[in-house]
């Protein structure tokens, strides 16, 4: 991994970009306390060094929920028959590319992987284990805990740096 060199500054904008990335560069520069080109070149730095991933909209599911239905949340702990690095790459890749796995992470102790899905229904839910977990012959054991509640989701990531 290549030495990532960020400043005051830097973390400031990425601060600022992850709690509301549709501010206009004028505002972040101001709330930054930097000129406007200077917060232009930074964030476009950011970019380019793949620190800024990519700029989403988060939705607020209770506001959609009566065009879209509440839907149904789950964290499914998956282990794998065989851990070897092509089985564990071979299913990663498959579950990654379904739209219903909204994260994934490989684990351990414990399990091999724990996903996050969400589903509109029980019937797709159901269609998803099929897809993923049953016609893969790897997959040993699917435990699924299903939301009642989602009490915090905060996908930002604490920026504060390790003392020296």
């Amino acid at each position: 991994m290549e030495h990532l060199e960020l400043d005051d500054i830097d973390m400031r904008l990425l601060d600022l970009l992850q709690r509301d990335a549709s501010r206009c560069n004028n505002a972040l520069a101001e709330m930054a306390n930097v000129s406007p080109p200077t917060s232009l070149r930074r964030i476009k730095r950011l970019r380019e060094l793949g620190v800024i991933e990519r700029d989403i909209a988060l939705l607020n599911p209770d506001r959609l929920a009566p065009v879209l239905g509440h839907g149904l949340t789950a964290l499914a702990e998956i282990s794998l028959d065989q851990q070897s690095a092509e089985a564990l790459d071979r299913f990663e890749t498959r579950v990654v590319a379904d739209d219903a796995v909204q994260q994934c992470y490989r684990v351990s102790p414990g399990p091999d992987f724990m996903l996050v899905l969400h589903c509109a229904d029980m019937p797709a839910y159901l269609a998803l284990t099929q897809r993923l977990f049953t016609a893969d012959a790897n997959v040993r054991n699917v435990k699924a805990f299903f939301s009642v509640k989602r009490a915090k989701f905060a996908p930002s990531l604490p920026l504060h740096r390790p003392p020296q």
